[in-house]
């Protein structure tokens, strides 16, 4: 007869790639049941859009081939995205599991097409997912999604997102007299927009909220990290050295916030000949993986280029909606995999030292929590940057 602990010690040979951990440490098997041989249980996956869930499944189904004595073997498999930021410092944003900044040094990289085609990917997969365009001064995310006449509704002192494609979205260009005006605003003023944005919005149930950062390293950028925890910064560039030379400014300028950098992708990598199927690297070839050997971090994806996705963008029809199997999206769909991945990894590595600083403090002597400047992921350290910036707290949108 089969019991509970030879189950147990078969599911636990099943590692997970991306957290190097047994999935039975990780509490990934839930309601196991063992009757007469009759085996029931959930294989609950850490993110939906997690690149090794086929395989994962597959070696639960090849652990439990190997108990020979079972009658009958039963598994649902679900997912719930891991929280991949300390929500407990969070008094705000306490519904969103995961904040990922999706920033570039420059402007001219793609980087709104590329949030945009990431979020929709990740929604694509059955996540719940937001995109807040934080480009104040030109916000582009209701044209490119079609939304020129897009709004958003304030109930109970809460802004509404609109909704767009399963997306929940926020933009300063929802606002008529944004439309065709320049927004003139001082840094203070942004700075309690995104705010405003940030913690005075409706975002319900999220496990992925894409923000789309202006370029540069400027008063949204640090308004963002000063503000709340978020999960990670995802660097946008493109090929050629001039663009990967000032993305490493914004890589460090999150390093010195101690905001995790989830990696970086590369837009525009190369075109794909339609005719003859070769790579043509107009811009250049590998900047982007000299950004990931230079700061030790991982390379999540590479698109190519698709004139596709220009005309997509000006029709409000992104290249994820009107053609979700081409090459781009394809693309897209890869990084967003790679990018819930580290997500789930940095969610991992955020209750294990949960975990060890609860022993800590239970081991203590006189029972008090010790110091741990390196148990929370995505802590802001503000006095870093205290003596050089001044962050109003502020400013609202009237």
């Amino acid at each position: 007869m089969v019991t509970i602990d030879q189950v147990i010690d078969k599911l636990s040979t099943v590692i997970d790639p991306d957290l190097k951990k047994d999935i039975v440490s990780m509490g990934m098997i839930k309601d196991l049941e063992l009757d007469s041989d009759n085996l029931k249980f959930t294989l609950e996956l850490t993110t939906p859009a997690c690149p090794f869930n086929v395989e994962i499944e597959d070696d639960v189904r090849r652990a439990i081939g190997e108990i020979g004595d079972l009658k009958n073997f039963d598994m649902n498999v679900t997912a719930k995205v891991m929280e991949g930021r300390s929500l407990d410092e969070d008094t705000g944003m306490v519904t969103v599991k995961n904040i990922i900044g999706v920033a570039s040094g420059k402007g001219g990289v793609g980087k709104s097409t590329v949030s945009l085609n990431l979020a929709l990917a990740l929604s694509q997969t059955g996540a719940k997912v937001g995109l807040l365009d934080a480009d104040i001064y030109g916000p582009s995310i209701p044209l490119m999604l079609g939304m020129k006449d897009g709004y958003m509704e304030v109930e109970d002192n809460k802004l509404q997102p609109a909704d767009s494609n399963g997306l929940k979205v926020v933009s300063f260009g929802f606002f008529a007299e944004q439309s065709h005006q320049a927004a003139i605003y001082r840094g203070p003023i942004i700075s309690g927009i995104l705010r405003q944005f940030l913690v005075d919005t409706n975002w319900s149930n999220l496990d992925y909220l894409i923000v789309d950062l202006p370029p540069g390293t400027g008063d949204i950028p640090l308004t963002l990290a000063q503000t709340i925890p978020i999960t990670g910064i995802l660097v946008i560039t493109t090929p050629q050295d001039v663009a990967s030379n000032v993305a490493v400014k914004a890589i460090g300028m999150f390093e010195k916030l101690n905001v995790p950098i989830l990696g970086v992708v590369e837009n525009m990598s190369h075109f794909a000949c339609p005719t003859c199927s070769d790579k043509h690297y107009i811009f250049g070839d590998g900047g982007a993986k000299k950004i990931s050997e230079q700061f030790n971090m991982p390379f999540l994806g590479e698109i190519p280029l698709n004139s596709g996705i220009m005309s997509g963008s000006d029709l409000g029809r992104p290249i994820m909606i009107a053609s979700p199997e081409s090459p781009s999206a394809v693309a897209f769909k890869s990084a967003a995999r790679n990018i819930a991945a580290q997500c789930s990894i940095l969610a991992a590595r955020l209750q294990q030292e949960a975990s060890a600083t609860e022993e800590q403090v239970q081991d203590g002597p006189d029972g008090s929590a010790r110091d741990d400047p390196g148990s929370s992921i995505g802590q802001v350290m503000t006095s870093t940057i205290s003596a050089t910036v001044d962050a109003p707290q502020d400013g609202r949108m009237q």
